[in-house]
């Protein structure tokens, strides 16, 4: 759906790109032998090299190389040979050596795409560059009425910044944009992509210009947006704010601005830089990177299964619709835990399980699947002990409740409950011949036509066996009773 905003003297589109930072997951920082791990005191992952120590010298990590590439290779990108570190300088307290070892002319991976689904179909979302950088530490404002507190463990952590082209046309396109690179990372195990924890950070440039308009106008960026919901909104804000500016013949400078989700608006933080307001030059301690064709090949290799290639897999082998494997898919873990439920099981059937009952159950205590009190083999189990006719597809569902309450197997519930279906065919045509005698005018009903009826015998049964019974075998049966009397 074509995201178009009615002004007063034109319509208007919007043209935007992302830039987004997405830490590397290794062990060590990018440059220093200092943890890389989340969390921890204030301070305590830190080298002196992390600190701004003079005489400390950069030793770039190849863990956080590796991970780029393969991040290059999700993005459809290239991997480019050889690249340069360079410093971009400013001044700031979260940044003591007052530079960042970054690369701005020549990225570790070039142009690549990323595929989404919109309403209007598949579209690709241009890359521009994916460069390997360092991040800078934090800055915490709240601690003193009138001082800033620095913790400095996230400096010099690895960052892959990825920079799309200006190709998104709507705030919901940077959403499923965003969903979809934060699949691809966890997929590829190269970011966590925990947006909360600020693993996962978003630059948004933003600007508007008439329907049919060629070029660009003023870019506004947004720093720092934290969720994809907030991307969303702070897009739609911005979009409208710079309308309002054009109609009202005001302009607005080339800036940087804040998304304030409470207040719901962007404020101005600073002017926009630019290049040159950097000074950007080469680092001088770091060599140029140059990889060879077999390295990088045998990083291809070892890739793991990719989100596209594993919903094609579950619809031409498991026989999954494009919306129930799309959405298996989306997620690393929850793909992971329906390809161990069904083993040995009807994969439509645990998928219907999974993204039925699991989901709704998971999204009502607030769990993510890897927190799920039910294992994957043991969803599996349940779905087996109803294709077998161990027990019906209702007494299923109370056992399902049971299995999250008690983390307890299927098998080991049916047995202490009793709650296996009754197959005893002479136990349940006794059954229905009480409840026949006992009703025989309903009987006569539907010898005169009134079939539905039937459902009504049905469900006696179903009552008198609190549930046991397998409901097709009560329906012939009741067929059979039926015809004799």
């Amino acid at each position: 759906m074509s995201y178009i905003v009615k002004g007063k003297t034109a319509d208007w589109e919007l043209v935007c790109g992302l830039e987004v930072h997405c830490q590397i997951i290794s062990n060590s920082k990018v440059f220093s032998g200092a943890s890389a791990e989340f969390g921890g005191e204030p301070n305590d992952h830190v080298a002196f090299l992390d600190a701004g120590f003079p005489g400390q010298l950069p030793v770039l990590n190849s863990t956080c190389v590796e991970q780029c590439i393969k991040t290059g290779m999700g993005l459809n990108a290239k991997i480019n040979k050889h690249s340069v570190f360079d410093r971009k300088n400013y001044f700031y307290g979260d940044l003591p050596t007052g530079y960042q070892i970054t690369q701005l002319f020549h990225p570790i991976v070039g142009e690549g795409y990323v595929e989404v689904e919109t309403e209007d179909g598949k579209r690709k979302i241009g890359v521009e560059r994916l460069h390997l950088e360092q991040d800078a530490g934090k800055s915490i404002h709240d601690m003193h009425p009138n001082k800033s507190m620095l913790d400095f463990n996230r400096a010099g952590v690895g960052l892959m910044e990825i920079v799309s082209k200006p190709d998104i046309r709507s705030p919901e396109e940077a959403g499923d944009y965003l969903r979809k690179l934060r699949s691809i990372v966890r997929y590829l195990g190269t970011c966590d992509g925990n947006m909360d924890e600020g693993s996962m950070r978003c630059d948004i440039n933003v600007s508007v210009r008439p329907v049919g308009e060629e070029g660009y106008r003023h870019r506004v960026e947004i720093k720092n947006v934290n969720s994809v919901k907030f991307v969303m909104q702070a897009i739609d804000l911005e979009v409208h704010r710079q309308i309002e500016h054009y109609e009202s013949g005001r302009d607005f400078p080339q800036e940087t601005r804040l998304f304030d989700p409470v207040n719901m608006e962007t404020r101005s933080m600073r002017s926009k830089e630019n290049a040159l307001d950097y000074r950007y030059f080469p680092d001088p301690d770091l060599p140029p990177l140059d990889l060879t064709d077999e390295y990088i090949d045998t990083i291809r290799k070892n890739l793991p299964e990719l989100p596209e290639k594993k919903k094609e897999r579950f619809m031409n082998e498991l026989g999954l619709s494009e919306y129930d494997a799309g959405i298996l898919v989306a997620d690393r873990e929850t793909a992971a835990y329906f390809e161990e439920a069904i083993q040995g099981q009807d994969a439509k059937k645990v998928a219907n399980w999974v993204m039925g009952d699991l989901f709704a159950a998971l999204n009502k205590e607030c769990l993510s699947i890897h927190e799920s009190p039910i294992k994957a083999k043991d969803l599996g189990a349940l779905v087996g002990l109803i294709t077998d006719g161990t027990i019906s597809g209702k007494i299923a569902k109370d056992v399902f409740e049971i299995m999250l309450e008690t983390g307890k197997e299927p098998a080991v519930i049916v047995e202490e409950k009793g709650l296996k279906q009754v197959t005893d065919t002479g136990a349940i045509e006794a059954m229905i011949d009480e409840i026949v005698k006992a009703n025989m005018d309903k009987v006569a009903e539907i010898k005169a036509g009134k079939d539905k009826l039937k459902g009504w015998f049905v469900g006696q049964i179903m009552k008198a066996s609190q549930g046991k019974v397998n409901p097709a075998l009560a329906n012939e049966l009741l067929e059979k009773k039926l015809a004799e009397v």
